[in-house]
């Protein structure tokens, strides 16, 4: 008769393991951020299109919406740490085709989105795996501390990634950028397969048992738990409506403020200077009736505010301000959230409310990007801004006042599911 793996012990917090998986990790962002500066300027410069622009940040994040509740079930039927490298190594080779492209001079729009989704395909079916990790790195007490610094990890390489692009754009032009990407896949790999428990990526017995239609049905049954259903709404409203900052900033600084790469690769690290603010921030412990949950909503209210004052912006040296701010309340709104779920989640349902959350935040990205791709190329960046600051004003406000009048502790609630 089967038994339940055993499970490894945990490792103090800021262990030898937890170190290696932070540093990989912050190398492999500043890569990540190095290209991301580089791509939608190269796109820019390739099409002169807002809509392209926007379509291929579509392109990345839209694969997020079809595959990854599906990466969800992989992360709780098979190792996740296979799962991890497997699809990494994937995504590896295609940037590494990337990099050729562009060294040959062969490069078109039309391949820059075909890579694009190809790597957000392979994020979407890799990244629940690859979220699981942090909780066997460390014990229980310890989850909320882990995910904030490694959310201070991923927006350290937002400030250091995109200042080291402005330097490299500017010298070597954008294929040391993307260059500098591919090569960063190295360290990640080699720590993910060292760090990642070989035991843990295993599940229970039953979980393994179980049929795809009753996992499902479980993540359907979770979408109709409140103190589940609402977190994720205020994410996917947040990344749908403030999420395309980051995309059309080039177009912001280039249309509205007449700058050039450098300026928005500053741009880009006073954005990445507050998210690095709001990951402290959630360091805080927030318990009564204003948890984690609703410290999320009012963090979305306030960035919608902050869009709307940035539409109306001409002061270089106040957007930088209002962006830091930006940073600050996204950031913290979503690490909020991953938080909440990551701390509350029983092991075998971890991979699947995982997946609930990457949907929102991708899906949310995905689409406002395609929308607002749409209506900048018809009414400019600033209307649209306004516009998507305003709605995202009212919806946050609903989803705030909803959780304020359904009070729930807590603790425990997505494990008694």
């Amino acid at each position: 008769m089967a038994t339940e793996p055993e499970q490894p012990a945990k490792s103090y917090f800021l262990s030898w393991r937890y170190i290696l998986f932070w540093v990989s990790s912050l190398l492999s962002n500043i890569g990540s951020w190095m290209q991301l500066v580089a791509q939608p300027w190269l796109v820019l410069s390739l099409s002169n299109s807002a809509f392209w622009v926007g379509f291929t940040g579509f392109a990345t994040t839209f694969p997020a919406i079809l595959f990854t509740l599906p990466g969800g079930v992989l992360a709780d039927r098979y190792d996740r740490k296979k799962v991890t490298i497997f699809f990494q190594v994937i995504q590896f080779f295609f940037v590494a085709a990337l990099v050729v492209l562009l060294v040959k001079g062969w490069l078109h729009v039309w391949m820059i989105i075909v890579i694009s989704f190809i790597v957000g395909l392979t994020d979407a079916l890799s990244n629940p795996s690859f979220q699981t990790i942090i909780p066997s790195l460390v014990d229980h007490k310890d989850i909320s501390r882990a995910v904030s610094l490694n959310s201070t990890q991923f927006n350290l390489s937002r400030i250091l990634g995109p200042v080291i692009a402005g330097v490299v754009i500017a010298r070597y032009g954008g294929v040391a950028c993307f260059s500098a990407n591919a090569i960063s896949y190295f360290p990640f790999l080699i720590a993910i397969w060292y760090v990642y428990p070989r035991n843990k990526a295993r599940i229970r017995k039953e979980t393994i048992q179980s049929k795809p239609v009753d996992q499902w049905r479980e993540i359907r049954d979770l979408l109709h738990i409140h103190t589940i259903r609402l977190p994720l709404m205020t994410v996917l409203a947040a990344n749908f409506f403030c999420g395309p900052l980051i995309t059309f900033c080039p177009i912001l600084i280039r249309d509205v403020f007449h700058s050039g790469v450098s300026d928005y690769g500053w741009a880009m690290t006073a954005f990445g200077a507050g998210g690095l603010i709001g990951a402290g921030v959630t360091f805080l412990q927030f318990s009564g009736s204003f948890g984690r949950n609703k410290f999320a909503s009012a963090m979305a209210v306030f960035q919608g505010m902050l869009l709307i004052i940035l539409a109306l912006l001409h002061s270089f040296l106040l957007l930088g301000l209002i962006l830091v701010l930006c940073g600050i309340t996204q950031i913290s709104a979503n690490i909020s959230v991953n938080t909440f779920l990551q701390e509350n989640a029983a092991d075998k349902l971890r991979g699947r409310i995982t997946s609930l959350y990457q949907l929102a935040m991708y899906s949310g990205v995905s689409l406002g990007t395609l929308v607002t791709g749409f209506m900048v190329s018809r009414w400019g960046i600033a209307t649209s801004f306004q516009i998507n600051g305003s709605i995202a004003i009212v919806l946050q406000s609903a989803l705030l006042w909803r959780q304020l009048q359904q009070p729930v502790a807590e603790s425990s609630v997505v494990k008694k599911v």
